[in-house]
C-alpha cells in the first residue's frame, strides 16, 4: 500500500479522513486509485483534482469509511460499501465499531484487487459472477461460520474483535489470524470459481493441488480430528491448508496477496525494491525475483520484531512445493491481469447498479 499527498504536500495514508498538517478532508477516490484533499462541499458535493465527488454515505452518516463517490453516480454508497449485502444492528455501539474495522480491512481487499485488474462487481449486477458480504453477528441460537458460497462471503463480526480473534487462533492452533487475512482467504474461493474453474484451469491446478472432487466434508472432518503435529509443513502454507485442494488453493492465493499488499508497502518506505541484479540468479523469472525480494524483507521483519521483543510477524516457512503453488496462482492472476488490461476500461462509477443493503436482525 502506498501513500499518498495532501493538496499541502503532507504525506497522508490511505484509511485518512483528515490531513493533520492542514487540517483539510480527505476522502479515497477509488476510480482514481488514490487519496485526495476536499474542497469544501456546496449541497454536499465536494470539488477534488478528479472531478465533482460526494462522500460515501457510511463516510458522511456513519463516519466507517472514507471513499468517494463520482458525482454522476446515482449510489449513495461508494465500491467497496456497496457490495454489502447484511450488516449488524448499527445501533448497537460495540457492533458499530467492530463494523468499522471490518470495513477498513475490506476496503483494502477492493484496493488490493483493483491493483491487480481482478475484477468485482456486485451480486446484485452479476447474480452468476459477482461478489457480495455478509458482515453478521452471533446470536444466542445462532453461531456464524466464516465462510464463501457461491459469490457470498460471510463474516462473523466476532473477528472485529482482538481478544475474540486470539482466542480462536490459539485454540485453533494457527499461527496467524487477521481481518483481512479472512478476506483475502475467502476471495481466494471466489477467485477459485472465477479464475480456476470457469477460466479453463482446472488440470493446471488439479496437477499442482490435487483433486478438488475429494468428498469436503470428510476431508475438514478428518483436518480437525487429527492430532495437532507439523507433517504439513513441507507440502502446505499452512496446516489448514493441508485439508483439502479447494483450502489449499484459498491458503496459497491470500498468502500471495499478503507478500504482494506488504512488498508494496516495504517498497513505498524503501524497505524493498533494491536488490542487486547480481543477487539474482541466471534466468530467474519475475516470481523468482519477488520471492526473492520477500524472502530478503521477511527475514528482516522478524529480526526487527525480536528485537523489540514482539512475536515474528511471519510466523511461515516457504517449502519448494509451497513455492511451486504461489507461483502458479501468481501465473494464473497474471494471465487474468493481461486479458484485463487489453480488454476494454472496468465500468465507469455509474454503471454500477446499486446493490441492497440489509440490517441483521
Amino acid at each position: 500500500m502506498r501513500t499518498f499527498r495532501c493538496a499541502c504536500g503532507e504525506r497522508v495514508f490511505f484509511d485518512n479522513t483528515q490531513c493533520l498538517s492542514c487540517s483539510r478532508e480527505l476522502g479515497f477516490f477509488s476510480e482514481a486509485g488514490t487519496v485526495v484533499g476536499l474542497e469544501p462541499p456546496v449541497n454536499g458535493v465536494h470539488a477534488t483534482p478528479y472531478g465533482p465527488c460526494r462522500k460515501c454515505e457510511n463516510y458522511s452518516a456513519r463516519g466507517v469509511c472514507n471513499w468517494l463517490v463520482p458525482i454522476d453516480s446515482n449510489e449513495p454508497l461508494c465500491r467497496a460499501c456497496r457490495l454489502n449485502h447484511v450488516v449488524p444492528d448499527l445501533s448497537d455501539p460495540t457492533n458499530l465499531a467492530l463494523w468499522a474495522e471490518v470495513e477498513k480491512a475490506k476496503r483494502r481487499l477492493i484496493h488490493s484487487l483493483d491493483q491487480l485488474h481482478l475484477p468485482v462487481l456486485s451480486l446484485r449486477d452479476d447474480p452468476e459472477n459477482g461478489l457480495a458480504f455478509d458482515i453478521v453477528a452471533d446470536t444466542a441460537g445462532r453461531r456464524v461460520l466464516t465462510g464463501h458460497a457461491d459469490g457470498l462471503i460471510t463474516l462473523n463480526l466476532a473477528e472485529a474483535d482482538p481478544l475474540t480473534r486470539e482466542r480462536l487462533r490459539l485454540g485453533f492452533k494457527e499461527r496467524y489470524r487477521t481481518l483481512l487475512g479472512h478476506f483475502r482467504h475467502e476471495i481466494g474461493h471466489y477467485f477459485w470459481e472465477r479464475l480456476v474453474r470457469d477460466g479453463g484451469r482446472l488440470a493446471l491446478f488439479r496437477e499442482r493441488f490435487g483433486d478438488e472432487q475429494r468428498d469436503y466434508a470428510a476431508c475438514l472432518h478428518a483436518h480437525y480430528a487429527a492430532p495437532a503435529d507439523d507433517t504439513w509443513s513441507a507440502d502446505f502454507i499452512t496446516a489448514y491448508a493441508s485439508c483439502h485442494p479447494w483450502e489449499d488453493w484459498a491458503e496459497t492465493f491470500a498468502h500471495y496477496l499478503l507478500m504482494l499488499d506488504t512488498l508494496d508497502t516495504a517498497r513505498e518506505f524503501g524497505f524493498a525494491g533494491a536488490l542487486s541484479p547480481e543477487l539474482s540468479l541466471p534466468g530467474s523469472t519475475d516470481f523468482d525475483l519477488m520471492l526473492e525480494e520477500w524472502t530478503e524483507l521477511s527475514v528482516a521483519l522478524n529480526a526487527v520484531s525480536r528485537s523489540m521483543g514482539l512475536p515474528d510477524p511471519y510466523p511461515f516457512s516457504i517449502s519448494e512445493v509451497v513455492r511451486d503453488k504461489l507461483e502458479t496462482v501468481h501465473r494464473i492472476v497474471r494471465e487474468a491481469r493481461s486479458a484485463a488490461v487489453k480488454s476494454t476500461p472496468p465500468p465507469g462509477p455509474a454503471s454500477f447498479a446499486r446493490t441492497a443493503t440489509r440490517i441483521a436482525s
